[in-house]
């Protein structure tokens, strides 16, 4: 190996800066548009049924086709694939800016899902196989997991201030000047290591089951959002998925070159950090679901003000990935800073449990953002550097877009599921009070119990994703064992009856 390939990238850090700002592009479209979507449905006389699809359009296409995107950042390189990726992201946002009509609108969210899996990967595997040395690792791996665990929150601001002070079609402009900054800087800056290419055919089988699949399971958490776990469409799908992604296993066994090799999801550590990162991110769409309708109809906040509610809680996310989780990192193994942050976030998740239609922001909202800010940053910034390291250059990309995939597949999770006990709630709620039915608080305090019990569920599924890295991760920090011993651990244990 020569000597070029063994030294560094001596321009890695102003990478780091534009491969940032993708990922915060990308992270940030998933909320943005939430605040500014009731102006657009005015605007261009979308119905009530439809709405939900300028939300749905995206994360069909950007969770069924993310472990495609990996692949095709292996195969045609992560550098190149990140470059198509934004500036197809930055297309498809001007088509959403400039839409005429609702189908207008929600091809243009559809197109924005299809980069964005190709994006996303592309950004995560390039910052995996840049900084390899445990300690740039740990400040790099910082800085990117603050901005893939703030970026949601930065979205609600960025809308509510887009929406306010100029209209909702620059929740969709604003996506350009970023792109266009992006590529410039990744054509100037950027370059990947060469070893780290994967030639091999594309497994188009294990493509089209698993892009099904996931297709599959993120719409039928959709329609058991608005039709029910029991019905038949939503029983339907989530059988079609089962059977399409156990096919997908049962390909990946057998072909030459598989799409997903089974070492990337095998191996103990990753695969504690996909299922504990995939629990997490059900835990917060509680938060943003949910506290975001509190602030704007119960406390009456306007989209500004509830977007700069959630500020704090950025804060305390960038305090605790760069300053707790990057420090520490080097010293510690990535489970004694996983366990604690997600123990500290679903303390912050029980503070927000006590809300009443007159809680104080001060006294009652602000203690559980920031709580849940800092332990969100401790826990994302070890378990981004723990998913690809130690991954073969070959398998960064599709390894990067697990944990893409695993925080979408939670969130079409945590949407449905925490709708669906919120709406039980509300109904067993205002049964059993009936006699305060003539209060005129009385919707605002049926719609209040919901919250609470649903983020009730968010604090326990938040401490299940500490047990997760608890019995999963093993790994010691970095430089306690060379990278082969990292490649070689344990496989998912079995539990036998």
């Amino acid at each position: 190996m020569s000597e070029s390939v063994l030294q560094p990238d001596p321009r890695r850090w102003k990478a780091l800066a534009f491969i940032g700002l993708a990922q915060l592009m990308v992270v940030l479209d998933a909320t943005i548009v939430n605040i500014a979507l009731p102006t657009a449905q005015a605007d261009l006389h979308i119905s009530d049924a439809n709405r939900q699809w300028v939300i749905t359009a995206y994360a069909l296409a950007f969770g069924g086709l993310l472990l495609f995107g990996g692949r095709i950042a292996d195969l045609w390189g992560r550098r190149r694939a990140f470059i198509v990726g934004l500036s197809g992201f930055a297309l498809a946002s001007a088509l959403g800016g400039a839409a005429a009509n609702s189908s207008m609108l929600l091809g243009a969210r559809a197109l924005q899902g299809v980069f964005g899996a190709l994006l996303a990967p592309a950004a995560l595997s390039l910052l995996a196989v840049m900084f390899s040395e445990p300690k740039e690792r740990a400040k790099a791996f910082g800085i990117y997991g603050a901005i893939a665990g703030g970026g949601s929150a930065i979205g609600l601001t960025l809308g509510g201030l887009l929406t306010e002070y100029l209209n909702w079609r620059w929740t969709f402009y604003v996506n350009i000047p970023f792109a266009v900054i992006a590529i410039t800087g990744a054509v100037l800056v950027i370059r990947e290591p060469a070893q780290g290419r994967n030639g091999s055919k594309l497994d188009i089988p294990g493509v089209l089951l698993v892009t099904t699949g996931l297709v599959s399971l993120v719409y039928g958490f959709t329609r058991a959002e608005s039709d029910g776990w029991t019905s038949g469409i939503t029983l339907g799908l989530f059988a079609a998925a089962a059977v399409l992604l156990i096919s997908f296993v049962l390909v990946e066994r057998s072909v030459k070159a598989p799409l997903l090799p089974l070492r990337v999801v095998t191996n103990r550590n990753r695969a504690g950090v996909y299922l504990s990162l995939g629990s997490a991110v059900i835990g917060m769409f509680g938060l943003f679901l949910f506290l975001t309708y509190y602030l704007q109809v119960v406390l009456r906040y306007s989209p500004v003000v509830t977007g700069l509610a959630f500020l704090p809680m950025v804060a305390g996310m960038i305090t605790g990935s760069t300053q707790i989780g990057a420090r520490l990192m080097t010293r510690v193994a990535p489970r004694f800073l996983m366990v604690p942050g997600f123990v500290t976030a679903s303390l912050g998740m029980l503070v927000l449990t006590q809300i009443k239609v007159d809680s104080s922001y001060p006294a009652h909202i602000l203690p559980g953002l920031i709580l849940m800010g800092l332990g969100m940053g401790t826990a994302f910034m070890p378990a981004m550097s723990l998913a690809t390291y130690g991954v073969e250059p070959r398998d960064a990309g599709v390894a990067s877009a697990m944990v893409n995939t695993s925080q979408q597949i939670g969130g079409a999770i945590g949407t449905a599921l925490l709708n669906t006990i919120a709406a039980s709630a509300a109904t067993a709620y205002a049964k059993s009070h009936q006699a305060e039915a003539a209060s005129p608080l009385f919707k605002l305090q049926v719609m209040v119990h919901s919250f609470s019990t649903a983020i009730w569920w968010s604090f326990g599924i938040l401490l299940l994703a500490a047990l997760i890295a608890l019995v999963f991760i093993n790994v010691g920090h970095p430089g306690s064992q060379t990278k082969s011993a990292v490649q070689e651990e344990d496989a998912v244990p079995v539990l036998v009856h």
